[in-house]
Formats: C-alpha cells, structure tokens, sequence
C-alpha cells in the first residue's frame, strides 16, 4: 500500500508549519522554549515517517511505520495542548496547527484500521 501523493505532500507541509508556529512563540519564556522544540521534533517526524512508509514491503510493515507516524501525531497535539492550557498561549495558529494534528490522526488511523482489515 502506498499513500497519495497528496497526503505525503500534506505530511510534507505539516513539518514546515510546525516550525514556523514554533519560531513565532514567545521563546524567551524557558517552558515555551522547551516545549516548542518537542514539538519541532515530533511535528518535524510525522512527515519522515510518512516519507518512509513507501519503503514498506508488507502491509504488516506498512502498517507498523503508520503506527510510528502516529505516535509522533499524538505527542505532538500533546505539546500543542500543553502550551495552549499550561502556558496559556492563546494563538490562533497553533489551533490551526491543532486541528491540522487531528486531522492527520484521523486520516491515518483510518488508513491502518482499513489496511489491518482487508479481507
């Protein structure tokens, strides 16, 4: 299975936004600084794993790299999540970049669930 070539030019443009949304925090604040380069490292992988899905050679593997893909999702809505509640950043870019995370664990749960379910 291989996935569009519009989903990985959308996992593709994920990893920039979330660079982008990082450099425009207030970084001066320790905790900010901290979080936002997890959120860099995990926000920058969900777009390598997604590149390295076309290297799979089973479903079984293909599946397991989205798995992967999605760990890197899920940890990067946390570090969104965590500067939006405990540090109190109120920016509307980072709620896009909220919903952008929820969308892509959408997509690619659904695309495991039906992979792992293919007669």
């Amino acid at each position: 299975m291989r996935l569009s070539g519009e989903l990985r030019q959308r996992t593709k443009s994920f990893a920039p936004s979330v660079i982008r949304r990082s450099i425009s925090l207030p970084r001066k604040r320790l905790e900010v600084a901290i979080l936002a380069k997890q959120m860099i490292r995990s926000g920058t992988s969900v777009a390598a794993h997604a590149r390295e899905t076309s290297r799979a050679h089973s479903d079984s593997e293909f599946c397991s790299k989205i798995d992967i893909l999605l760990q890197e999702a899920y940890e990067t809505q946390f570090w969104l999540k965590l500067l939006e509640e405990d540090c109190g950043i109120s920016d509307p870019t980072l709620k896009q970049a909220h919903q952008e995370t929820e969308e892509l664990l959408a997509i690619f749960t659904t695309i495991v669930s039906r992979t792992r379910n293919k007669p």
